[in-house]
């Protein structure tokens, strides 16, 4: 039933942080036993309403009630003990521990103080209800981007939640896997489970959501039921605006036989990639298409020098590289990447956004060792104009930006001196659609100045409209090379499903 009183009340919530008032009188009721989606552009407010629901942030002014109760000063712990958890988009996870030992960590069984071995029980008695199929004693820190996900979804069922609060959950995750993930939302809110749902995925939403709220700028523009709402009209809510969901037009292609930027030739990692080739021309669009866990990162890291090649050649620019490359080397020789993991791998959180954007290219606007400030703020500044980072300033606390906002900053930092190479491993992760449609443009602009371009998405229509080319990548190889503009998702779907069949059947009868 959708149809209850609220499970969480807010009502003329406000928040500020020193004088950046994030959130302005925040209505909104969470329907005991709903899905209740919360959408808007990067900075429109919606994580930081979460974390007042959540306990993380307590609220300024207005009145916050969890099942008819007030709440006053809150926390993390005591929500939890109001039957309140949280889902972060920066996941909060323990990496050295395993994946048993995060999802029950502060639930652990014990007895007089020593740790029992009922755990492993319960673990697989919450996995018959999550279905996502993980090994219990994997850890954390030798898992991709989309298991962490699953296991920090785990904790929250794990915690037995009334509330649980989803903050782009769907975010690294394959269609199927997003699929699978909105079964269990069914099935706790037939228990009765409130879900708080954010994202930016607006098709999960209208499949998956009883109700929405619209956010922009820190305010409620407007709650609904789901029901009669459109992609177009929710869109249109959050811009303020009528807005046209398009994809941009592409640059015309290069000629076959312009010279490669990078060329791979038969090549194996220690990761387990093997029999890699492929090419990227400048001014070219290159998708690698394949599902998570296909290879496609992997790639990313040899071609930058993060991951050695034991087999095959490597070429920049026509000169065949050693097996001393490394990262230093590739950036060297203008290779670019923007990781999937943009806090972890691509940002320094503790630095603003001045270094941040100045960190690939120092010696540009050094001499001897001293970093020229003005040349810094001033290239700084024009990328901040250029990309609209909000908020706009110079010294602004990256770690605190949206997400959205996060992933300008480290587009800035390879657009201020243009690669030869830009390699773009999930670049609108986790952002709205506004700054989605600015990332694409970027894109597009790299490519039509020359610059090559090799594009990695788990959104397939993302990476098959944004490239001219694709290859097919299944289980670690390259099985294909398509044109983009010939291939639809469903093709290329159908296309890695019979690869991975054939690759099954072939180990059934090979040899043991």
């Amino acid at each position: 039933m959708t149809g209850k009183g609220p499970a969480v009340r807010l009502r003329a919530v406000a928040k500020s942080f020193g004088d950046t008032r994030i959130l302005d009188d925040i209505t909104i009721d969470f329907r005991a036993g709903s899905v209740h989606a919360l959408v808007g552009e990067n900075g429109a407010g919606k994580s930081s309403v979460g974390k007042i629901v959540g306990g993380y942030y307590s609220a300024d002014e207005g009145s916050v009630e969890v099942f008819g109760k007030p709440v006053t000063r809150f926390s993390p712990r005591e929500a939890l003990g109001r039957g309140i958890a949280m889902i972060h988009q920066e996941l909060q996870l323990v990496p050295e521990l395993t994946v048993l030992q995060n999802v029950f960590l502060g639930l652990e069984s014990n007895t007089a103080g020593f740790l029992g071995r009922g755990d492993l029980a319960r673990f697989e008695t919450l996995e018959q209800t999550c279905a996502f199929g993980l090994d219990p004693h994997a850890k954390v820190a030798d898992m991709r981007i989309a298991e962490r996900q699953k296991v920090e979804i785990m904790r929250a069922v794990a915690r037995e939640a009334r509330v649980i609060i989803m903050d782009e959950p769907t975010s690294s995750l394959t269609e199927d896997e997003a699929e699978r993930l909105h079964q269990l939302i069914a099935r706790l809110k037939a228990r009765g489970v409130t879900v708080i749902y954010v994202s930016h995925f607006l098709d999960h939403i209208l499949a998956t959501c009883d109700r929405v709220t619209i956010m922009r700028d820190g305010r409620v523009i407007r709650t609904d039921d789901i029901a009669g709402e459109t992609k177009q009209s929710l869109v249109d809510s959050m811009l303020g605006q009528a807005s046209d969901i398009s994809w941009p037009e592409l640059p015309a292609a290069p000629a076959r036989h312009i010279a490669s930027v990078v060329q791979m030739e038969n090549v194996a990692t220690e990761t387990g990639l093997r029999d890699i080739s492929l090419q990227v021309r400048p001014g070219e669009i290159v998708g690698l298409i394949g599902l998570v866990g296909s290879g496609r990162s992997e790639v990313a890291r040899a071609l930058f020098g993060a991951d050695r090649i034991t087999e095959g050649t490597y070429s920049i620019m026509g000169v065949q590289q050693n097996s001393r490359l490394n990262v230093t080397r590739a950036v060297a020789q203008g290779i670019a990447l923007v990781p999937e993991d943009r806090r972890k791998q691509g940002l320094v959180l503790t630095q603003t956004t001045r270094p941040n954007v100045s960190l690939a290219s120092l010696g540009k606007i050094s001499r001897f060792g001293f970093i020229n400030p003005r040349k810094e703020r001033r290239r700084t500044a024009e990328m901040i104009d250029h990309f609209g980072i909000v908020p706009g300033k110079i010294d602004g606390e990256v770690a605190f930006y949206s997400g959205g906002n996060q992933q300008k900053v480290l587009l800035s930092k390879w657009a201020v001196e243009k690669p030869r190479l830009l390699i773009l491993d999930e670049p609108s992760r986790g952002v709205d659609i506004g700054a989605r449609q600015r990332i694409h443009e970027f894109i597009i602009e790299m490519a039509a100045s020359g610059v090559g371009v090799l594009l990695i998405s788990s959104e397939l229509e993302e990476v098959i409209n944004l490239s001219h080319r694709g290859y097919l990548m299944s289980e670690g190889q390259i099985f294909a090379e398509v044109d983009c503009r010939q291939l639809t998702v469903e093709t290329a779907l159908n296309r890695i499903f019979r690869q991975q069949g054939a690759a099954a059947r072939t180990k059934e009868v090979s040899p043991q």
